[in-house]
Formats: C-alpha cells, structure tokens, sequence
C-alpha cells in the first residue's frame, strides 16, 4: 500500500509559544509597583496596570498623549490599527492613580499633546525603552525577566484560568 502522504512537509510550528503570566504572577508584580519608591514608581505602576487591564498594545501605550484621557468618563481613546478608533475604560484602581500622577507633573508635561509615560529625559517613551523598564520592574518584583515578554500589551496575554 502507498502512503499518500509520503513527500508532503508538515507545516512549520511555532518554537516559541508564549508565556502566560498568572493571576499570582500578576499579583506578585502589582504588589511591587505599590510598595517601589523610585521617581518612576508611579509611572511604572501606572503603565502596567494600565496594560494589564485595558488591552493596549506596547505602541499605544507609548504613544499615550493626556488629550486621549478621560478622567471623568474614566475611558481612554485609541487609534488603533487600521485607523479605527476604540474606547477603552479605565479600570476604577487606576482612577486615583491616574488623577495624582498628573498632579505630581510639571504644568508643561500635561498639555493635551504631552506623552503620558515619560522616560528619565522627560521626553515619551519608546517601546525599547518600555521592555527595558519591564524586564527592570519584573527583576525587582522577584519575576523571571526572561521568562515574560511584552506581547502587544498584555504581558503575553495574562491567563485568566488560574
């Protein structure tokens, strides 16, 4: 009998499936962003937080400009990709947060057109500079920084059957 399947090449598989991180693994880093004392502290708590329960993507985040923040619909407005526009709510942790962050800026870093995250230069951040602060904050939050990548802004999609 011939095998008719004898000469056909499987199809290429992903090596690299991506890492979920977990609701304690989630836990474990917010619990660092709340006790870190740095001049970023709130910035970077912020950040992720902010990708951990809106689903932006690195880029948008990046790109994140104060005019796009409602604090009083508590929603943010994204142009995504294809240029469709999306509305995202704020989770209501982040509200206060959000409200002192701003507060604690220069009257010149809140303009409308004013990126949100700022690097040390306070000029906005990129997304290179946004995985290095990551891997950062997860070393300090006792995480593998290898073991998580940002992966279009959901620290590799964050399981949700823990």
């Amino acid at each position: 009998m011939n095998d008719f399947t004898r000469g056909i090449e499987s199809p290429k598989t992903n090596d690299k499936l991506p890492v979920y991180m977990t609701l304690t693994d989630l836990k474990q880093l917010f619990d660092y962003l709340e006790r870190a004392q740095s001049r970023f502290s709130m910035r970077n708590e912020i950040m992720f937080k902010l990708l951990a329960t809106t689903g932006l993507r690195r880029s948008e985040l990046v790109s994140l400009t104060w005019e796009q923040v409602d604090l009083v619909s508590e929603t943010i407005r994204i142009e995504g990709k294809g240029k469709k526009e999306r509305i995202l709510p704020l989770h209501p942790h982040l509200m206060p947060l959000l409200a002192s962050y701003k507060a604690s800026l220069r009257s010149y870093q809140i303009y409308p057109t004013e990126p949100v995250s700022l690097n040390k230069n306070r000029k906005a951040l990129d997304p290179r500079g946004l995985h290095v602060i990551f891997k950062d904050v997860l070393k300090k939050a006792g995480l593998s920084p290898t073991r998580f990548t940002l992966h279009n802004g959901c620290y590799n999609k964050i399981r949700k059957t823990c």
